[in-house]
């Protein structure tokens, strides 16, 4: 039995949720976002709430179970309250800025970096050490911030590089003499 699954996912105040079929639309004040069950998953709306089941008692089923109830509530909250990823840079001479919608990263190349984001997602620069991406959808959110991430990761020695905020760097001890 999946622990996660059992419960069902309350609809909050402010969202309408639909279930049709497979399908599940919610729709919010952010925007709107649909997420399509597998067939082994059975979906209801009742009282204000989308229960998840497994249709048939196949491991495959009761593995799909749990994450599609964490996906309908992933989606559920990015409708009303959005998602959000900080990114911190370190390193001498390196930031980050934005041009028009685009974001510039000189990260020590000979060449600044130009990341143009997809559809749906919004970046910001507070401070030129530090990037936001903001959005709706939980995974592309993880996925835009992963791929700027990229570009130039923390190495192990000075920590220099681009990191998630909040993100503990394991350091290693230089060459001895």
């Amino acid at each position: 039995m999946s622990r996660i699954g059992k419960k069902p996912v309350q609809v909050p105040a402010g969202i309408t949720a639909s279930v049709d079929g497979q399908k599940v639309t919610a729709k919010g004040p952010k925007g709107e976002l649909v997420f399509v069950a597998n067939d082994e998953i059975g979906l209801k709306l009742e009282n204000n709430a989308i229960v998840v089941t497994p249709l048939t008692d196949s491991k495959d089923a009761r593995s799909k179970w749990g994450m599609s109830r964490t996906m309908i509530e992933n989606i559920l909250k990015g409708v009303k309250d959005g998602y959000e990823r900080k990114l911190e840079i370190n390193g001498v001479g390196y930031r980050a800025a934005m041009q028009g919608k685009n974001l510039q990263l000189a990260l020590g190349f000979s060449h600044d970096v130009i990341y143009e984001p997809p559809v749906g997602i919004t970046i910001a620069v507070p401070k030129p050490t530090e990037i936001v991406v903001t959005g709706i959808n939980k995974q592309q959110v993880g996925q835009v911030a992963a791929e700027i991430r990229e570009y130039r990761g923390p190495e192990p020695y000075k920590g220099k590089g681009v990191k998630y905020a909040g993100e503990r760097i394991v350091r290693k001890e230089g060459k001895k003499k």
